[in-house]
């Protein structure tokens, strides 16, 4: 039964820059489940990192990168840690990903600490994965929700809601950032009228919305999916009339939740991790020349953890996985020559003449003492036919 469930749900599959290539890297993301619509851009603009390097001619006197991708699933552990297995017996040196907290968590104590083999996740924001007894191999690119969940506050707040029905999807993600959210509204005086799970791919929900309409509130904060049961509460939310206010999490925010309902978001608002600084503007033109929609979530995070193994290897002047793990932060934060996007052969060259980098990259990378992310956040509402940027957080 798990060799089936293996071969019904995973796949494997190369992306390789030159048939000569020496130094293997997975990507491990949820090409099937609740966010697969969101991982072929998280994976490609990874890529686009692996590509420069390997095109440079510059990383470890001329080697080239070949990727191997596996698919996490995001919700099913078991199935994930094969894969990874699967992964780690190819002879890669580091893993960028996974992405959904749980699956994450079981890579890394696994499958990835065990086999000293580096995870840099642009998406896992649970903040469970902060105490993670990872041995200095996980990192992440992506800001916990401990501070997502309170930034989401925070906007609520500003913009005088003065009460709230929550509804999370059942899991760890939404669980976690339910949590932090309800206590930091709370904390504010807003009232939290009802907080309940939602399960993902059901045809109607109907039933839940007449829970959170009995219960109340001037909106109804949404932490899900935008093409699974976020978008299923907004739609029965429309169509019985109980709410037409939605407070979004991260991986509500898409642009086809504009296409489907239109003028109805037009009172709505919600953040992602994200910048308004330089780097985020050189990966969204460097995004769209490859033609990556860089608004989708994650992707900046993506090609920085990409960068950031990169360089690492090139800091310690080895592929070699402890090597990789013992440079990863040298390269992430100061001091040194600062990096953007599309400049990784020139910290590749600074880096090859014992020179320091700092890279800064599309999310203005800086981590704390365990790998963490400080992240910065966007604070983001429905303008016209798009949701706009109102400021960075």
């Amino acid at each position: 039964m798990r060799r089936l469930i293996i071969v019904v749900f995973i796949f494997i599959s190369s992306f390789t820059t030159n048939i000569f290539a020496e130094v293997k890297i997975g990507i491990i993301l949820g090409f099937t489940g609740p966010i697969e619509t969101l991982t072929p851009a998280m994976a490609a603009s990874a890529e686009i990192a692996f590509k420069e390097a390997s095109d440079s001619g510059s990383l470890l006197g001329g080697e080239k990168i070949s990727v191997v991708r596996a698919d996490s699933t995001c919700v099913d552990s078991a199935v994930a840690t094969a894969v990874a297995e699967g992964v780690v017996a190819q002879g890669v040196v580091a893993i960028m990903g996974a992405d959904c907290p749980g699956v994450t968590s079981a890579i890394a104590s696994d499958v990835a600490v065990p086999n000293g083999v580096v995870m840099i996740s642009p998406s896992a924001t649970s903040p469970g994965l902060t105490t993670l007894d990872d041995k200095g191999y996980f990192f992440r690119t992506a800001p916990s929700d401990a501070r997502g969940g309170q930034i989401l506050a925070d906007i609520t707040n500003d913009r005088k809601v003065k009460s709230v029905a929550i509804t999370y999807t059942n899991n760890d993600y939404g669980k976690s950032l339910a949590d932090v959210y309800k206590a930091a509204v709370e904390a504010y005086g807003i009232k939290v009228t009802a907080v309940n799970a939602h399960e993902d791919g059901k045809v109607d929900y109907s039933s839940e919305v007449a829970t959170l309409a009995l219960a109340g509130g001037d909106a109804v904060v949404v932490i899900g999916y935008h093409d699974q049961g976020g978008k299923g509460i907004i739609q029965a939310s429309l169509d019985s009339g109980a709410f037409d206010r939605f407070i979004l999490s991260d991986r509500m925010i898409d642009q086809s939740l504009i296409d489907t309902f239109g003028k109805d978001l037009r009172k709505s608002f919600g953040t992602m991790p994200g910048s308004t600084e330089k780097g985020a503007g050189v990966f969204a033109n460097i995004a769209k020349t490859a033609g990556i929609d860089s608004s989708s979530p994650y992707t900046h995070e993506s090609y920085d953890a990409a960068a950031l193994i990169i360089l690492a290897m090139q800091a310690g002047n080895s592929a070699d996985r402890t090597s990789i793990a013992k440079h990863v932060m040298d390269v992430a934060n100061s001091p040194g020559t600062k990096i953007y996007p599309g400049e990784l052969k020139k910290a590749l060259d600074l880096l090859a003449k014992g020179k320091k980098v700092n890279y800064e990259g599309a999310t203005g990378v800086i981590f704390n003492s365990i790998g963490d992310a400080e992240g910065s956040f966007l604070e983001l509402e429905v303008k016209g036919k798009k949701f706009k940027t109102k400021k960075q957080r």
